[in-house]
């Protein structure tokens, strides 16, 4: 027998789901982080089953726009990604970030455990202080997640001259690699 240890490490991904405004916005940082295999778009946080964008977008199905990240926690820790997460939004608007109004651009963390609660916790903490106004994001913990339509995934990479991309997206691209250098993928 072959010790698997070795080439076969996709049994350790964990994932983390969070919601800071506009998923596409999430989406394309998170995806330049060492350790994160795959970022899905989706939706959580809300009570009708398998919404559709337009759903979501009415503000009526309670759901948040939400990237669910698959990462590798020997590359990239959780507090890691909540760090990189509160850096590229403002946690201290309510049901808002920039151009984007309602209930579904909330700022919430969706746990998938007891010990990523008491991480979000601890982190929120640790930062309320960097901040004039108190911190608002939700820690909640994840009920289901739906992922969003095909037309949604890799947003970013798709449409990088989507004057939304060139506005919103691209300087929160630039914020990390800038800010967290050190763990952008260099491949």
């Amino acid at each position: 027998m072959t010790d698997d240890h070795d080439h076969d490490h996709d049994h350790e991904l964990e994932l983390a789901t969070l919601a800071g405004g506009c998923f596409w916005c999430l989406e394309a940082p998170f995806q330049e982080l060492d350790g994160v295999r795959a970022v899905t778009s989706g939706y959580a946080g809300g009570h009708v089953d398998d919404p559709t964008y337009e759903q979501v977008c009415s503000g009526s199905t309670g759901h948040a726009e939400v990237v669910r990240i698959e990462y590798d926690p020997g590359r990239i820790s959780y507090t890691d990604l909540l760090t990189v997460f509160f850096a590229l939004h403002d946690p201290t608007t309510e049901d808002r970030q920039g151009p984007d109004v309602g209930s579904q651009y909330r700022s919430a963390v969706f746990t998938h455990d007891d010990e990523q609660r008491e991480v979000a916790a601890a982190t929120i903490e640790r930062l309320a202080d960097d901040y004039d106004d108190p911190i608002v994001t939700e820690v909640e913990p994840l009920d289901a997640f739906y992922p969003a339509e095909d037309y949604h995934q890799d947003y970013y990479a798709n449409n990088p001259q989507r004057a939304y991309c060139q506005m919103q997206i691209r300087p929160k691209m630039e914020k990390v690699r800038e800010l967290f250098a050190e763990r952008v993928a260099n491949d």
